[in-house]
């Protein structure tokens, strides 16, 4: 049957292609990419029913739509996308070469007064480095993106948020003038630390083996043999609140007011994804536990 594609813009005619009934959505950009448009990648087309309509699913199929022959769908350009991958390893690689720099280079940010940095600064580095290091590898091998691409135009924010809060942060931890805390919130903080981040990576392995490799399967994220995943019974985002533990736990180590802010404007963020996310599982699986919250156990 014959489908004409039209732009979401103006409803501007793009073409018409040739589909059956058992395409899918993820067919129907396919042939708009190969026979209307070829800077359409797939990649880049958001397909709708209605021009302002919701986009449909690539594995949306065309029987199940009710569409025949002479049927219209709106497509949206999304314009030039980038891979999460390779978002992800821009917007980590920054920070833990940002943050080597001032603290390797001092003089560069500070001039004849630079002096070498004390314990507290040195482990600071090490815990902000293996932080990103662990995101980098976590990224090549473990996260499985339920999405493939966002717009490009996100690099520039994600990188400029990343980049700029480490350069903050690593100014004050490695300033000449920087005043460590005392030591009981500097171990406090070192140990507190360490077990987010080993429950931060608990809970995306998790998260990984729960999706088969290949697939969109969701299913209810349940506590497994490894104590960090207890938190599974209190909250639905376990790995957002490690996450923000972590952070919490370096600004108590470093007594650093941008480090924070930094945690602050972090729990803010996730807080939203959070929510959203407990939201839709609870829509999603009739079944899903009551007794959850989102990010923070017993509050939020």
């Amino acid at each position: 049957m014959e489908i004409e594609i039209l732009n979401v813009a103006g409803s501007k005619p793009l073409g018409k292609i040739q589909v059956n009934e058992d395409n899918s959505i993820k067919d129907v950009k396919e042939k708009v990419h190969q026979k209307l448009n070829k800077s359409l990648y797939p990649d880049r087309q958001a397909i709708k029913l209605e021009a302002k309509g919701k986009t449909l699913k690539d594995e949306d199929i065309l029987k199940s739509l009710n569409l025949q022959t002479g049927a219209k769908l709106y497509l949206k350009d999304l314009g030039p996308q980038i891979s999460w991958k390779n978002v992800f390893l821009a917007e980590y690689a920054g920070p833990l070469f940002v943050y080597l720099w001032a603290y390797q280079r001092p003089w560069l940010l500070y001039g004849a007064q630079s002096t070498t940095p004390g314990t507290v600064a040195t482990v600071a580095a090490l815990c902000w480095s293996a932080h990103y290091a662990k995101r980098l590898l976590e990224t090549m091998f473990v996260h499985r993106f339920s999405h493939g691409t966002m717009p490009l135009r996100n690099l520039f924010r994600n990188c400029a948020y990343y980049w700029l809060f480490t350069l903050y942060v690593a100014y004050h931890i490695n300033h000449p003038l920087y005043t460590p805390p005392c030591e009981f919130s500097f171990y406090l903080g070192l140990v507190g630390f360490t077990l987010c981040e080993l429950g931060n990576l608990s809970i995306h392995i998790l998260l990984k083996n729960l999706r088969p490799p290949g697939t969109k399967v969701r299913r209810i994220p349940m506590p497994d043999g490894n104590p960090f995943s207890l938190l599974f019974n209190y909250v639905s985002c376990p790995n957002y609140t490690y996450e923000f533990g972590s952070w919490l736990f370096f600004t108590i180590m470093t007594k650093c007011a941008p480090a924070g802010l930094f945690a602050a404007a972090g729990f803010y963020q996730m807080a939203v994804w959070a929510i959203g996310k407990h939201r839709n599982y609870k829509k999603e699986f009739p079944e899903y536990p009551r007794g959850r919250k989102a990010i923070l156990p017993f509050i939020l």
